[in-house]
């Protein structure tokens, strides 16, 4: 069963606005593998009796051959003639699009295989929109998953279809806002846990949906079971892209086993710290991988920098079932169940500081900057920090994962730790601080000075939730 369509709104609203402009347009559409590009691609057709068109690996003349089946479905007779070359067929595609006053939208998903079997088609796409396309008012849409390739194609500077686009949409992952109803979950804890092993890709969630299992049966049918759709994910996903990034592979085991330094990366994959520059950032483009900088210090600042895997599901198949595989491989499901159960804290314990420090600027809507971590050296660290607008308040929070539902005792002695912790460099000097905890559940009744909060699993994920409608209305 397909899972429910949701959380595209605000994409389909902009895609919606191209479909409507009498003179017709260009959508460039890209992100990283198994985001729901081509559903969301495929819902949009529906509604405007659209054409869609995937590119896959055949040849040149085969593509041409299945671009101009797929037409014949609002053309007739389109698929009837054998086209010699991509000119030809555009240029007939504009001809009798005109005739039938049918304007898109057409839709060619995966552009980077078309461009790797014709080098020269970005160009000839250039001129067709440039010229036939905008006389006939068509309405295209270009969508590609290699970031690499669509950036040479599309997005840089020099790239042939430059600054042609009506509409650009990178389509990144489904907030934590969305996952319970996606996947029928209601409660707090739970809805986070679940959030921290399947992250915000939709192709996930679709292999979990209308499934009946725990989140640990379900990490032991998908991942951990060696036949499982999930066990060789990172590797099937690097080697998809454009060209294969298999050879980040190294990077990613590094990171997954504690290395986060790039002199500690370097020596755990055998290069030199130089060498790393370029596979690094392809993994940050990937988004796969993220930098991180202590708050108040500059990103350029690369001896304070540490490396993070972003995406939670990679995070966990790096962190936990690399290491692993021959054991999950020969012990049976229940002993696979069980180590899993035992050590998922701190993985989820990661996950909720994170949502916790993206949350900020949606919780006090608007009055703080993005939060960030801060450590240096042997001093404090604080999980959360974030500064006020005008720089007159300094945020400063912990995330808690707890087991249990904290008490008003327990809660009071860590906000009074965390006031008490000695400020140092960046985090000195501002008019007023505000201590801010977060937890799973918190009491239903907390007396609390105004500098004060605690904020729960709940809040987050209605936030979350919530700005993704603001932004709607």
């Amino acid at each position: 069963m397909c899972m429910e369509f949701i959380n595209r709104e605000q994409e389909m609203r902009r895609l919606d606005h191209v479909a409507r402009l009498p003179e017709g347009g260009l959508v460039v559409i890209w992100g990283r593998r198994r985001m729901g590009k081509t559903r969301l691609l495929l819902e949009w057709a529906k509604k405007y009796n659209g054409v869609y068109y995937t590119a896959d690996e055949s040849s040149e003349t085969m593509q041409r051959k299945y671009f101009a089946a797929a037409l014949e479905q609002v053309l007739l007779g389109f698929a009837s003639v054998t086209y010699p070359d991509w000119l030809t067929l555009l240029q007939r595609l504009a001809r009798e699009a005109r005739q039938a006053a049918w304007h898109g939208p057409l839709i060619i998903d995966e552009l980077p295989y078309l461009a790797e079997a014709c080098p020269e088609l970005p160009s000839i796409l250039q001129k067709f929109i440039d010229r036939e396309a905008k006389e006939a008012k068509l309405i295209i849409a270009l969508s590609g998953s290699s970031q690499q390739m669509m950036q040479s194609t599309i997005l840089a500077a020099d790239a042939p279809l430059y600054g042609r686009a009506t509409e650009m949409l990178k389509l990144g992952p489904i907030s934590v806002g969305y996952i319970g109803k996606a996947l029928h979950l209601t409660n707090p804890r739970e809805i986070i846990e679940t959030y921290s092993i399947w992250g915000g890709v939709p192709r996930y969630w679709e292999l979990v949906a209308n499934k009946k299992d725990t989140l640990i049966d379900s990490i032991d049918r998908l991942v951990l079971d060696p036949i499982g759709a999930l066990h060789d994910e990172p590797n099937r996903f690097l080697l998809e892209e454009m060209p294969p990034a298999i050879s980040l592979r190294p990077i990613l085991d590094a990171i997954g086993l504690g290395s986060h330094r790039l002199s500690d990366i370097a020596t755990r994959v055998g290069h030199q710290m130089t060498s790393l520059g370029r596979p690094l950032h392809r993994l940050i483009e990937l988004d796969l991988v993220k930098r991180e900088v202590p708050f108040g210090v500059q990103e350029q600042n690369t001896k304070r920098t540490l490396y993070k895997i972003q995406d939670p599901f990679f995070r966990f198949w790096f962190e936990m079932v690399a290491p692993r595989r021959s054991y999950f491989a020969q012990t049976i499901p229940a002993h696979r169940k069980h180590w899993v159960a035992e050590h998922l804290h701190p993985l989820v314990s990661a996950t909720w500081e994170e949502l916790c420090r993206q949350v900020i600027p949606l919780l006090f809507q608007g009055l703080f900057t993005i939060a960030s971590r801060y450590w240096h050296g042997q001093g404090n660290e604080f999980d959360i920090v974030a500064a006020s607008l005008d720089a007159s308040t300094l945020l400063i929070g912990e995330a808690k994962w707890t087991e249990k539902r904290p008490t008003e005792v327990w809660i009071d002695k860590i906000l009074k730790e965390l006031q008490s912790k000695q400020l140092e460099g960046p985090l000195k000097g501002y008019a007023s601080y505000m201590y801010v905890l977060f937890v799973p559940e918190k009491p239903p009744q907390l007396d609390l000075p105004d500098y004060m909060k605690v904020i729960d699993a709940a809040e987050v994920i209605q936030a979350f939730a919530n700005s993704h409608l603001e932004a709607l209305a």
